[in-house]
């Protein structure tokens, strides 16, 4: 033995580097698996380590500010510097091209909205709720006010991890916003104090038999043992792959999520494309009354936006018999949280600004309008794009990705890999294990606080107390090489139905501001 360690002790260090290039050199000219690898040995391999770090290089070195997607990086900044109470200022005038085809403009007043000495954003220049009672219109037994105008959309705890979503509901505990579970049904991590808008998809995750069919008795008794719950949203499809299921695969599930969906472990849990419960426009309906009869909550639907006949159908059918959902959340096709297949992702409905006009234009030629909420969501984080879309119609926005950045999201666009270096879309144990509840539930706190405030501010430039004021002509596209300008009324060919508004104050005194339990 001692001589065989005398043996490798001779050889010079150098000799072991050429040793391991020379086994390197031998595996790539025998296998056949990688071509480059194999006519170009050894240096092939930096071919592959370039395309792998390519993304981050291109990230944070070759990019300009605004070159990139789905989030530059200067409204990943803003994000940033908003959650951790940094400075989110810029200096020396925009970096963007204002000139550019679909580029807005918000239009200010020759002298702001003045608040009043007793106005309640003097104390608090966050409070900010929907104009909207939810459920009020069809007598449901339990309506609902949101409490802020700014909410968390659908994301299941299974695609983000349970440190991240704990993150989220602390923080909207503490500023007073919604979240909206995903279709992965409700888990201990959204009940730490923030209402609730339970998510039900095509696969009714922890309301359902064994066969996967859904149970109305279990839906009821979820209800009543969480008060926290305070919305139905009755998921269609979702923006990143309409029509298509999802699936969480067998490697991700842990007895918990198996407990929690009620799925059984060691499997790939797979949502249907299509709902079980119902099949079409009246059934859908009926669907959704029973759920709000059973359980006295406003019940909405979530759906992405393409052929536009069934739309049609379900406004004529809500005209006819004062039934349907209480709130309808339109999502951008622009895509989500969950993985999805390029094809889907990139081609499959609507984006949010062609999208949510084509829709809200069916309800409002039946004068049914002011009678729902309209939820939107698709990159509306950012106080511009939610400006837009209040200007639009839309009496609400979810926010998703901005809300994961805040927590420390970096944008790899990884999360379908369970790999998220972030630790915000894993259920690595190690990588979730980054994140600290106590300090990311700050961060998601200022991020929704700053977002909030900034809305209100341009509210006020405008001359405006709230932003369901806004209007259409409030806003103006640029329509780049016409080198002129045009109303977002001018652009979609309508102009937004009034919301009733009779002060932030009446708001503050609604029966109905958190939800009745």
């Amino acid at each position: 033995m001692e001589s065989i360690v005398q043996f490798f002790s001779g050889i010079a260090w150098w000799a072991y580097i050429i040793i391991f290039f020379a086994i390197i050199f031998i595996r790539d000219i025998l296998q056949k698996k990688h071509t480059i690898q194999h006519n170009f040995p050894i240096v092939g391999h930096l071919r592959y380590f370039i395309e792998s770090v390519g993304p981050e290089l291109r990230q944070y070195i070759v990019a300009n500010n605004r070159e990139e997607l789905p989030f530059n990086r200067r409204q990943r900044s803003w994000i940033y510097a908003s959650s951790k109470k940094e400075n989110n200022f810029q200096g020396f005038g925009t970096d963007q091209d204002m000139y550019s085809a679909g580029y807005n403009f918000i239009k200010p007043a020759l002298l702001p909205f003045k608040l009043p000495k007793d106005h309640p954003n003097l104390a608090n220049p966050y409070i900010c709720p929907s104009a909207k009672v939810i459920g009020e219109y069809h007598h449901r037994k339990k309506p609902f006010l949101p409490k802020s105008v700014v909410n968390i959309s659908g994301m299941s705890y299974g695609s983000l991890s349970a440190t991240a979503v704990d993150s989220m509901n602390k923080g909207a505990t503490k500023f007073g916003c919604y979240h909206n579970t995903g279709e992965g049904g409700l888990s201990p991590y959204h009940k730490n104090g923030a209402d609730v808008v339970l998510n039900i998809g095509t696969a009714y995750f922890g309301i359902r038999d064994d066969d996967g069919n859904f149970v109305l008795e279990k839906l009821v008794k979820l209800c009543q043992d969480n008060p926290c719950i305070k919305m139905i949203e009755l998921k269609l499809s979702q923006g990143a792959k309409p029509g298509k299921g999802g699936v969480l695969p067998a490697s991700k599930l842990t007895q918990e999520l198996a407990d929690i969906r009620h799925v059984p472990l060691g499997k790939d849990v797979i949502s249907p494309a299509y709902h079980s419960a119902f099949s079409n426009i009246k059934e859908m309906v009926d669907f959704i009354e029973l759920m709000a009869s059973a359980t006295g909550l406003p019940v909405g639907i979530k759906s992405a936006v393409g052929k536009l006949e069934m739309w049609d159908e379900l406004a004529d059918l809500m005209k006819k018999t004062g039934k349907g959902p209480d709130f309808i959340t339109i999502d951008g096709g622009e895509g989500g949280t969950g993985a999805a297949p390029p094809s889907f992702a990139d081609h499959v409905s609507l984006p949010f600004v062609y999208a949510f006009p084509a829709v809200y234009k069916i309800f409002q030629k039946r004068d049914l309008t002011d009678k729902i909420t309209f939820i939107g969501s698709g990159k509306l984080g950012l106080p511009d794009t939610a400006i837009m879309a209040f200007s639009m119609g839309v009496d609400v926005i979810n926010v998703a990705r901005e809300p994961m950045m805040s927590i420390g999201c970096i944008q790899a666009q990884i999360c379908h890999t369970n790999r998220c270096p972030s630790g915000v879309a894993t259920q690595n144990k190690w990588l979730q294990g980054g994140i600290d509840p106590a300090l990311k539930s700050e961060r998601f706190y200022n991020y929704v606080k700053t977002l909030t405030k900034e809305i209100l501010d341009i509210c006020h430039a405008c001359g405006y107390e709230h932003p369901s004021q806004f209007m259409m002509d409030d806003v103006d596209v640029a329509m780049g090489d016409n080198n002129r300008t045009q109303s977002l009324r001018t652009t979609h060919l309508y102009q937004k139905t009034p919301v009733k508004f009779e002060g932030l104050k009446s708001l503050l005194e609604n029966p109905y501001l958190g939800g009745k339990n």
